[in-house]
């Protein structure tokens, strides 16, 4: 009893301090608000963010606490950012996961009591808060492995984007010109990606490598900025792009191949250890009736 005291009171003091931090948060200092003051205003962002989901209506009152807490971090937002979601969308799903799992506990035990089954009352306790971290966190884990996996289907459409620009250079097109037409001809979310880039660009009236280059950022996607780059020379300077553009496709391609043939080689270790348990179980199957049989005949 004395446990499970010290965790609802351990639990009231964290709740009560988040609600305070979330009703007073602290002043900025002079610093950060003179630099705020200062700052440049930031450029549009060409990723749109997607608020909706049930979710979302659901965990927004508990959502704006967490904001407070500086979540999601630095790595989770840039991740987000990969999958057009916003961190108040992010954050609400987590705090319906983990309000979920902290109820679910003290529920299933609520009914097998009423069937009959009485179980210690410190399995619920422990039940709800194992379930309820689980829900906090599993969202992280889920958006780090699909912002992994964008972008690495970014950089396969980023490598045929390149060779039709390539292509474009070739046959005497122009760089702005070579860049448009090579994003009409593809489909998927990384070329609709790259039109709304070079849409940005036109509509304020800037280079296109500029908004590529943005584009990387937010994408978290350094050879893309590497290639915007490489065409901010080729805009201001007259330098030779399209064979620096074949050669990043060429190691976009050698980079997607090694990757691709180290996923096959991990794919056969992980299938390895069934074989292994299986060999293991037909070993103790065959030797089980010798070894008790000699065991009896003691």
């Amino acid at each position: 009893m004395t446990v499970y005291l010290m965790l609802c009171g351990a639990g009231f003091g964290l709740g009560f301090a988040l609600i305070l931090r979330w009703a007073f948060p602290p002043s900025p200092t002079l610093a950060d608000a003179l630099d705020a003051l200062n700052r440049p205003p930031a450029a549009p962002a060409i990723l749109t963010a997607d608020t909706g989901g049930w979710a979302t209506r659901l965990g927004a009152p508990l959502a704006g606490p967490l904001a407070a807490a500086n979540l999601p971090g630095v790595k989770v937002a840039k991740d987000l950012v990969v999958l057009e979601r916003a961190p108040q969308r992010h954050l609400a799903e987590k705090a319906v996961l983990a309000l979920f799992g902290l109820l679910l506990a003290p529920l299933v035990w609520s009914v097998l009591a009423l069937l009959g089954t009485h179980l210690p009352w410190v399995l619920p306790v422990w039940g709800a808060l194992g379930l309820a971290a689980a829900g906090f966190y599993l969202p992280d884990l889920a958006v780090k492995s699909e912002a992994q996996a964008r972008r690495e289907e970014f950089r396969h459409a980023l490598t045929a984007y390149l060779d039709m620009v390539t292509i474009s250079l070739s046959g005497g097109a122009g760089v702005e010109a070579a860049l448009a037409e090579a994003a009409r001809t593809g489909e998927g979310w990384s070329f609709s990606a790259i039109r709304r880039a070079l849409s940005a660009a036109r509509l304020s009236r800037t280079a296109p490598w500029t908004t590529l280059g943005q584009l990387g950022e937010e994408l978290d996607v350094p050879i893309l900025q590497e290639i915007a780059a490489t065409m901010a020379l080729a805009g201001s300077e007259g330098a030779k792009v399209r064979a620096s553009l074949a050669s990043k496709a060429q190691g976009l391609r050698a980079q997607a191949l090694a990757d691709a043939d180290a996923a096959s080689q991990q794919a056969t270790e992980r299938m390895s250890l069934p074989v292994i348990c299986m060999f293991a179980g037909f070993m103790l199957f065959i030797a089980y009736p010798a070894m008790s049989h000699a065991m009896s005949a003691l």
